[in-house]
């Protein structure tokens, strides 16, 4: 069973542990790669897990027009964290006060102090603290100094594309919901509370259910074959 913190104010058997740092919005082959890495860091080293994510993501936080976004919202993402072997998930809410948290205060406050990290997980494009000021570099040079190695492979790619959580929300936005699935390794999924609608597809004989899909990316309009679960 995998641990939900809100805060970085973490147990005790779960500080020094591999730190994977990340949205991983929709948890695609691209992510599973850098978690695979992670389980055999696990095996060797005899540490946890730990993922740090943000929400709303960061992105959404700053653009408040930008609504329809999402491919996973953070109960999926812990869900299908712990295929993953991963011990404890942080969900920082993302806010103002945060934003402006400078980013070597970030590495000694929060990843050594806080978490005393022992590898850290990025992407090449990572990037962090106030004005989006930190990256993967300013990580390797205070490597020995806080005692962390930092652990940023390379992309997967597919078709000569980097898969990523945009290239698969482009694809939904444009129908391509086969593509989209086999880059995200399952069927795409959202949840949500069914709203009464007008009814007008049970007068007709053709019933339908209204979600509110909140934030979540909208696929392209169209008839689309699905399966329903309920949640208990």
């Amino acid at each position: 069973m995998v641990k939900h913190y809100s805060n970085f104010n973490i147990q005790k058997k779960h500080k020094g542990s591999i730190i994977l740092i990340g949205n991983f919005d929709g948890l695609h082959q691209g992510h599973q790669k850098l978690f695979k890495l992670a389980q055999s860091y696990k095996k060797k080293y005899n540490l946890k897990i730990g993922v740090i994510n943000f929400d709303p993501m960061p992105k959404m936080f700053f653009n408040k027009n930008l609504k329809n976004f999402r491919l996973s919202n953070v109960e999926q993402k812990i869900k299908l964290l712990s295929k993953f072997k991963v011990d404890f998930v942080i969900t920082k809410i993302f806010d103002k006060k945060f934003s402006k948290t400078k980013a070597l205060n970030f590495i000694i406050e929060i990843l050594k102090k806080k978490l005393n990290s022992k590898f850290i997980f990025v992407s090449n494009n990572f990037r962090f603290g106030n004005n989006r000021e930190g990256n993967v570099n300013l990580l390797l040079e205070n490597e020995k100094k806080y005692n962390y190695k930092v652990v940023n492979p390379k992309p997967l790619t597919k078709d000569n594309k980097i898969v990523s959580s945009s290239l698969i929300r482009n694809l939904l936005e444009n129908g391509f919901l086969k593509k989209a699935n086999k880059l995200l390794d399952r069927n795409w999924t959202i949840q949500g509370v069914v709203q009464k609608g007008r009814q007008v597809g049970k007068k007709i004989g053709f019933p339908t259910c209204n979600i509110d899909i909140h934030d979540y990316v909208l696929a392209k309009p169209g008839v689309y074959a699905v399966k329903v679960l309920r949640k208990k």
